[in-house]
């Protein structure tokens, strides 16, 4: 099993929540993490739309997020909220399926002006399954270069910004093992 899953809440391929998560994911997997990642485009239409909590692929995904030692969840911004797809998949989780792992919230939005979506939509349904919400990142669009996703950050503030939530949530999963 992998120590971190990484969950993309963007129904758009490619985007730049995939560009970031992936960038994170090299990061995490850098400083000797394993990880598994999980789009909400790799789950079926129909498993997210009738509810179906016992398909195949959500059992597989909620087996991996438990015998995780942290969890990464990225979204773009949507209304001032994470994606409804998102929304869709993670209610189709068990109820404590985050429990007392670390969990780092990643969005990403068309400007400054939904920042807060992160505080006041993503961390509340993660706390809702009993994670452990860190700080986060919230990235403005302009600021991730789709262009060159093998390094998509040229601002040396958020790459430090980037840098440090990392470690955080590092040292937040070794101080839980």
């Amino acid at each position: 099993m992998s120590d971190i899953v990484i969950l993309s809440g963007s129904p758009a391929i490619p985007s730049r929540t995939d560009i970031s998560l992936k960038h994170i994911q090299s990061l995490v997997e850098n400083a000797g993490f394993t990880t598994a990642y999980f789009s909400i485009t790799d789950f079926s239409a129909d498993d997210l739309f009738q509810g179906k909590y016992n398909s195949e692929d959500i059992s597989k995904l909620s087996e991996r997020i438990q015998a995780a030692r942290g969890v990464i969840i990225g979204s773009p911004v949507y209304k001032a909220s994470y994606t409804g797809v998102l929304k869709a998949l993670i209610d189709l989780l068990p109820e404590g399926a985050l429990k007392g792992k670390p969990v780092l919230p990643i969005m990403i939005g068309g400007s400054n002006r939904h920042l807060l979506a992160i505080d006041y939509a993503l961390k509340p349904l993660i706390s809702i399954l009993k994670g452990e919400p860190l700080q986060g990142i919230y990235f403005v669009d302009k600021e991730i270069d789709k262009q060159n996703p093998e390094n998509p950050i040229n601002d040396l503030h958020l790459i430090d910004r980037v840098q440090s939530q990392v470690q955080e949530f590092v040292e937040a999963i070794q101080l839980r093992n």
